[in-house]
């Protein structure tokens, strides 16, 4: 186990929070502030426990996204990237003034840090407008810390990346724990990797089986009782079993690893449930084309965007008697309404199968969204903000974030 900031004292302390505040912004305002809100328990301890308190984060990949607008000669806008509107609205939750602090983490930021009094928020500007947080660099790392005199890493999303704000800030400072978040984090999928109460049932969704191949050779591993497979990745297994998928989404150089992942899965123990029906569009003609069919009627130029009802039904009776449930993925082309329904169905049937008894741990962009979508977040046992960073840790891999915590 983590030291957490609740074990050490940080009254009148200089105490930087590594946050995760990538949330979409567009045009300025933030779509889903799930990460901004998941981070507040945190936040809040330490202001009202006396401390000086510095937060940090990224916020999408700017210097890679401007070399491109360079190469392909755009015009690029840096203050997409910026981390102010995030202050606002971290103001607005907090009911307390969060000063913005503009600029590299130098004299500028130091001097606001240092007029600090106990209690009192700061929010610096993105990290990653640093070229030295994605290469760990020594020089940020050693600015970073002179900033506080205790580290905080409540960024679960970011802890797969050993950047210098997640492990090289933690070779400079007395003191690096763990946020609330980050402990809670741990503590729901580090139970899903060690003592799942079965029957533990995973929902995996998404648009490439390439990107879950980690995470479902791990859940077979684990003597998962059935994998659900929804989302455009379906169509890769149904492929590669002989159906006709369209123009759906495939991953045609995956064929034989769908195969042979479910020759493991069958030696295993494990069953693998794929769509019966979808909603489909006709790729020459996609207006007013919207149709449910039996995933066995595809034609040539159907294009499959959501699981049908039939398929929603199924995945419903298989999560009946669950007491483990992991979903990640969504079932469809969940940004684009009525493409939404198959997700959105799930997300109230895991609320349902939480309410009878199961442990529910959903994560994920788009699968959160569903369930915060349908109002019962409060119905799912964890929602993890760790996207990326969650499918690392239950696949086995160790996170750098996380090993350069101090332990208990």
């Amino acid at each position: 186990m983590k030291k957490t900031i609740a074990d050490i004292p940080i009254r009148g302390k200089r105490v930087l929070i590594r946050v995760d505040f990538n949330v979409p912004i567009k045009g300025g305002v933030i779509a889903d502030d799930t990460r901004i809100s998941a981070a507040l328990p945190t936040i809040q301890y330490a202001s009202r426990n006396g401390a000086k308190v510095i937060l940090c984060s990224h916020l999408g990949r700017p210097i890679k996204e401007e070399k491109k607008a360079v190469e392909k000669g755009i015009p690029f806008d840096r203050a997409k990237f910026s981390l102010g509107p995030i202050a606002a609205r971290l103001s607005e939750l907090l009911d307390m003034e969060v000063t913005f602090v503009p600029g590299s983490p130098g004299n500028g930021v130091r001097s606001v840090v240092e007029g600090m009094a106990n209690g009192e928020v700061c929010l610096l500007e993105n990290l990653r407008y640093e070229a030295g947080e994605e290469a760990n660099d020594i020089e940020l790392s050693k600015s970073l810390a002179s900033l506080c005199d205790v580290y905080v890493n409540d960024a679960f999303g970011a802890a797969h990346r050993a950047h210098a704000s997640t492990v090289g800030i933690t070779n400079f400072v007395p003191d690096a724990v763990s946020g609330f978040l980050m402990e809670r984090e741990l503590k729901f999928l580090g139970q899903l990797l060690s003592a799942p109460e079965k029957p533990y049932v995973a929902i995996l969704g998404g648009a490439k089986v390439s990107d879950k191949v980690p995470i479902i050779v791990a859940l077979i591993d684990q003597k998962v009782d059935r994998i659900l497979v929804g989302g455009a990745m379906a169509y890769t297994f149904l492929k590669a079993n002989g159906y006709t998928v369209g123009k759906s989404l495939v991953e045609d150089e995956m064929l034989d690893q769908a195969l042979e992942i479910e020759r493991k899965a069958r030696e295993a123990g494990v069953e693998i449930v794929l769509p019966t029906d979808h909603q489909v569009v006709d790729s020459y003609d996609p207006l007013n084309s919207r149709k449910t069919i039996p995933i066995d009627f595809t034609n040539a130029g159907l294009v499959g965007l959501d699981i049908g009802l039939e398929t929603v039904e199924l995945f419903k009776s298989k999560l009946k008697g669950a007491k483990t449930i992991l979903w990640n993925g969504p079932m469809g082309m969940f940004e684009e309404k009525p493409f939404d329904i198959g997700t959105i169905e799930i997300a109230k049937a895991v609320a349902e199968a939480t309410k009878e008894g199961a442990v529910s741990v959903v994560g994920g962009g788009d699968s959160v969204a569903a369930v915060n979508q349908t109002g019962m977040q409060s119905e799912i046992s964890h929602i993890s903000t760790g996207g990326g960073a969650a499918l690392e840790f239950l696949s086995g891999k160790r996170l750098p974030g996380v090993d350069a915590l101090q332990d208990k």
